[in-house]
């Protein structure tokens, strides 16, 4: 049986904790910053946890079992 590939799209979005967890960032903090407070630009700075619901098919693109 071969290898399955690690999906390269899914491997620059998501990243795995020490903890076994994924993490993801979060949207709107690309561009259109003017309109957007300080406030949010902070919170949205940190990374957000994959839902559960979705962990599984990330797990399965990430090639881990």
């Amino acid at each position: 049986m071969p290898k399955m590939k690690t999906s390269k799209t899914a491997a620059k979005r998501f990243k795995k904790t020490g903890a076994g967890k994924l993490r993801r960032e979060q949207a709107n903090n690309q561009h259109l910053f003017e309109k957007k407070s300080s406030r949010r630009l902070r919170r949205l700075e940190r990374d957000a946890d994959v839902h559960p619901g979705d962990a599984k098919k990330i797990k399965r693109l990430l090639a881990e079992r």
